[in-house]
């Protein structure tokens, strides 16, 4: 395979900085000594976007550099640059620097058509994920996998650590609630990579008619569940940093309520709160505006009451271990119009009836949580057979 001049100094200089961080984790990506054999004289589609990078250049440049034949892209959610607002439906384009089609799987189609797979011999899969179930490059990367097993194309995986891989919590879902934003009976944080969750999809039989994909994984260097991870990009558009990327587990339960969680303001899943919560509780002032991250949020134009969680020490956040069931309660306490507070999504967030009859109910967070741990203690069983990384 012919490498550039350029592309081999680039290289050089990665592998210098990481030899002097041999305790830092080194995503798959960044390993092409580990799969760049694996693509010559291949055909290869990269399921990707902004976040598949190899230190500062783009995965898919360095193929094109290196000589690999790039023949497309397919893109999650967000878009093949992350910049869609969320639930913004994109459409397929020609990406401008490189001249390769960008196949949409968040427009006409969430998954890979047979004739966009049919010259296909290999798909990287290269996205950074932050672990939860609802957060949808996870059910992208399913299709992408069934798809590809119909027509017998391998998939590589190039794994990333997962900064919320720490912990594990929250309800299974139920069958009748699988969507796109919950294929799989999973809690809401797995504590997995998407490497670790492809194993899974494949050994628990989630592919239908018996399909299975024929994955490698690209495992991360120096990687362990307690490793502390900083995603340095953004990995979708209301994830500005870790803050939010800490909170997210919890406060994505408002999208199934009236309560703003930010959206349109400069603290996206960094505060919430919502016009009819009293003053008195919910100091913070906010008006959510509309911004191309968010063109219509919730409560849009309107000063919302609220609590603002963005001064909460990063540290603190990492430590909690769990979803902060403290927040939704709270909201719902102070509600007056409990009967407008829900939405239909809500269920189909936290997949399953149960959680809202608890919250009715007066249950606390503690009698919540307790009504998951069966499930969990079952779904640790499981997940324990797919790890590739030291547990926590």
């Amino acid at each position: 395979m012919h490498i550039t001049i350029l592309l081999f100094l680039i290289l050089a200089m990665q592998s210098f900085q990481l030899r002097a961080e041999k305790s830092y984790p080194i995503p798959g990506a960044w390993q092409t000594d580990q799969y760049f054999h694996l693509l010559e004289n291949k055909r290869v589609a990269v399921a990707g976007n902004h976040t598949s990078m190899i230190v500062d250049t783009h995965l898919v440049d360095s193929l094109l550099s290196a000589g690999i034949q790039v023949v497309r892209v397919f893109s999650p959610e967000h878009g093949f640059r992350g910049v869609a607002a969320a639930g913004e439906l994109v459409d397929s384009s020609i990406d401008d620097r490189t001249g390769l089609p960008i196949i949409s799987l968040y427009g006409a189609n969430r998954r890979p058509t047979a004739k966009q797979l049919e010259d296909l011999d290999v798909i990287l899969f290269d996205i950074q994920d932050v672990g939860t179930r609802f957060y949808t490059y996870i059910s992208t990367m399913t299709y992408i996998m069934e798809e590809a097993a119909r027509q017998g194309i391998p998939m590589i995986i190039l794994d990333r650590p997962n900064p919320n891989g720490h912990y594990v919590d929250g309800p299974l879902l139920k069958p009748e609630y699988s969507s796109f934003v919950g294929l799989h009976p999973i809690p809401i944080v797995h504590g997995m990579t998407v490497g670790e969750y492809a194993l899974m999809v494949n050994g628990e039989a989630w592919l239908p008619e018996g399909l299975q994909c024929e994955v490698h994984v690209v495992k991360v260097k120096n990687y362990t569940r307690l490793t502390r991870y900083n995603v340095s990009l953004s990995p979708s558009p209301n994830l500005p940093n870790m803050h939010a990327i800490y909170l997210y587990p919890s406060l994505c339960l408002f999208e199934g309520t009236v309560i703003s969680l930010g959206r349109g303001t400069n603290k996206p899943f960094q505060v919430y709160g919502h016009p009819d919560l009293p003053e008195q509780k919910f100091a913070y002032r906010f008006i959510p505006q509309s911004v191309s991250a968010a063109p219509n949020p919730p409560q849009l134009g309107k000063k919302c009451n609220g609590i603002d969680l963005s001064k909460i020490p990063l540290e603190e956040l990492r430590n909690t271990n769990q979803i902060n069931l403290d927040y939704l309660l709270n909201a719902y306490h102070h509600f007056p119009e409990k009967e407008h507070f829900f939405n239909n999504f809500f269920e189909r967030l936290t997949g399953t009836s149960e959680l809202r009859r608890q919250i009715i109910a007066g249950y606390n967070a503690d009698e919540i949580r307790a009504s998951w741990q069966e499930d969990l203690n079952s779904f640790h069983k499981i997940r324990s057979k797919y790890l590739l990384y030291p547990d926590f």
